[in-house]
C-alpha cells in the first residue's frame, strides 16, 4: 500500500471488539478469541522525537497515604429529567464522562437535546452533531417546542476542530453525536474504525478531566446490542448507558451498566411521545397488565434495579408439546430456566418434560436478578394447573438446586413497594421475613420449593 507521492505506508490488522492489532489476517483475534473480526487499517505514524502525544494529568505522580488524601462529594448539575438523574445518580458531574448506546431511532438524540434544551436556560452548553445538520436538529427542537435560545449547535467531525472549540469556549455541558463519526488527522483510517473510535474518545476525556467539562458520548451498538467499537471504550469513560425496549412500544427503559459517580443497574423509564421523552411516575403500571378477571399462568414479581423496587408481571404458558418441547423465554435467563424445570421436577414433583414452556416479562423488562426464580416457577404451577394465583400476591426468592429459596437483597423495601401498591399477601424467603409487621400485608415466608407449592394449594 503507498501514498501518492511512493511512500509505503504499512498496514494492519485492528480487532473490532477489544481493539489488539496483528501484522497480517487471521480469523480468530489473538486479542479476546473473537472470529472475523479483524479489519484492516492504515498504521498510525509514530511520534517525532521530542513530542508526545499524552502527558499525564497531573504531572509527576507521588506516593502518598490514602488518609492523607482530601475526598470530597462531587458537585451534581440536575439535567431537569428527573429520571435521567437518577440513572446518573443525581446528576451530571464535573468532568465526568459519559457513554450513552442503543438502537438507531429509540431516543437517544431526542433525550440528550432535551436536557441540554433545559440546562442552557442557566448554563453554558454545546451540542456537537456528526451526523445530521444544524437544520434537521432545528427542525426536531421545533417539533418538541424546545425553548433552544441560549443552545449552541457546532456541527463538525474533525477532533482537533472540536477540541479547539471546546478550549476557546469551554461549556459547562458537551454533548457528541456521535463518537463513531469523529476522526483526528493524526490517523489515517476512517472514521468509525477502531484506532479513531479509541483516539477520539480518548482526547476528549482527557480534556474532560482537564477543563471540568461533563462530555457525553453517544454510541453506535452492534446487532448484538453492544456499543460498537472496541471494548475499552466502555473503560475509558465514567458512566455507560444503555436504551433499552422495542422500538415499536412507546416505553424506553434507560439501563446503568457502569457508573463511578452512582449504582449500576438503576433504571429510568420514560413513555415516547409526540413532545419527546416524558418521565414516567410510576413505573410498576406499566410492568403489570391489568386483567378483567383472575387468568392462569400470571405472577407478580417485585424485582430490584439499582436503588428502585419495581412490580413486574410474570408470565407463563405451559401447553403439550408435539415433538421436541421447546423453551422459550423473553426477558429473563433461558438457561436458567432449564435449571428451574429440573428443580421443580426433582423436589416438588411437577414434570414438564413433554410440555413446551414460555416465560415471558411483561414491558419488554429485562430481569437477570436470581431473584426471580420464585415468581417463575410459580407461573409455571399456575399455568400447568392451569390454576390462577390468589388476587393481590407478590413474589420474590431465589431458587437453589437442592430446592432451598434463598433470600434477596433489600427485602424490606420490595415488601414496602408491595404494601405501597396495595398487595395484600407476600410469598418471600424465610430470611426476608421482616422484623416488624408491614401495615396491610401479610407476609408468607418460605424454605423450599415444595414449601411454596403446598402454600399456593392452601391459599386455593
Amino acid at each position: 500500500m503507498t501514498r501518492a507521492g511512493g511512500t509505503q505506508q504499512k498496514s494492519q490488522f485492528c480487532c473490532n471488539e477489544c481493539g489488539s492489532s496483528v501484522a497480517k489476517w487471521q480469523g480468530q483475534c489473538p486479542g479476546c478469541g473473537r472470529w472475523n473480526t479483524l479489519v484492516e487499517t492504515i498504521a498510525s505514524a509514530a511520534p517525532l522525537a521530542g513530542q508526545r502525544r499524552f502527558v499525564g494529568l497531573a504531572g509527576r505522580g507521588e506516593v502518598q497515604t490514602l488518609a492523607d488524601i482530601e475526598a470530597h462529594e462531587e458537585e451534581r448539575l440536575p439535567t431537569g429529567i428527573g429520571e435521567f438523574d437518577r440513572v446518573l445518580g443525581g446528576g451530571l458531574v464535573r468532568g465526568g464522562v459519559i457513554l450513552i448506546g442503543g438502537d438507531p431511532g429509540i431516543g437517544k438524540s431526542t433525550l440528550l437535546l432535551q436536557a441540554l434544551a433545559g440546562l442552557a436556560a442557566t448554563e453554558d452548553v454545546l451540542y456537537v452533531s456528526g451526523e445530521e445538520s444544524g437544520q434537521q436538529i432545528a427542525l426536531r427542537a421545533r417539533r418538541l417546542s424546545l425553548a433552544t435560545g441560549t443552545l449552541r449547535l457546532l456541527a463538525e467531525i474533525n477532533l482537533e476542530r472540536i477540541l479547539a472549540t471546546l478550549q476557546s469556549a469551554p461549556p459547562r455541558v458537551a454533548v457528541i453525536d456521535s463518537i463513531q463519526t469523529l476522526w483526528s488527522e493524526q490517523l489515517t483510517s476512517a472514521p468509525g474504525s477502531v484506532a479513531q473510535v479509541r483516539e477520539c474518545a480518548a482526547q476528549l476525556t482527557r480534556l474532560a478531566k482537564q477543563t471540568g467539562i461533563t462530555v457525553i458520548l453517544v454510541g453506535h451498538v452492534t446487532k448484538e446490542g453492544a456499543i460498537a467499537g472496541p471494548r475499552v471504550l466502555e473503560h475509558i469513560v465514567d458512566s455507560v448507558l444503555y436504551f433499552e425496549g422495542d422500538t415499536h412500544s412507546s416505553f424506553r427503559l434507560i439501563r446503568a451498566v457502569k457508573n463511578r459517580y452512582g449504582a449500576v443497574n438503576e433504571i429510568g423509564v420514560f413513555a415516547m411521545t409526540d413532545r419527546g421523552l416524558k418521565a414516567v411516575s410510576n413505573p410498576s403500571a406499566i410492568f403489570l397488565s391489568q386483567h378483567g378477571s383472575e387468568v392462569a399462568g400470571s405472577c407478580v414479581l417485585v424485582t430490584q434495579e439499582g436503588t428502585r423496587p419495581l412490580l413486574v408481571e410474570v408470565q407463563a404458558l405451559v401447553d403439550q408439546a408435539h415433538g421436541n418441547p421447546r423453551r422459550l423465554t423473553v426477558g429473563l435467563d433461558a438457561q436458567r430456566l432449564s435449571m428451574l424445570l429440573a428443580v421443580l421436577h426433582r423436589h416438588a414433583g411437577i414434570v414438564c418434560f413433554d410440555q413446551d414452556v414460555f416465560v415471558n416479562a411483561v414491558g419488554g423488562v429485562r430481569i437477570s436478578e436470581p431473584a426471580a426464580d420464585l415468581a417463575v416457577l410459580l407461573a409455571i404451577i399456575s399455568s400447568l394447573k392451569n390454576r390462577a394465583l390468589p388476587e393481590k400476591l407478590v413474589v420474590f426468592g431465589e431458587v437453589g438446586l437442592a430446592g432451598e429459596i434463598r433470600p434477596a437483597p433489600r427485602g424490606q423495601e420490595r415488601l414496602r413497594e408491595a404494601a405501597k401498591l396495595g398487595f395484600t399477601r407476600a410469598l418471600v424467603p424465610e430470611a426476608n421475613r421482616p422484623r416488624q409487621a408491614i401495615a396491610g400485608l401479610e407476609v408468607m415466608p418460605v424454605r423450599r420449593v415444595e414449601e411454596a407449592a403446598r402454600r399456593l394449594r392452601e391459599l386455593d
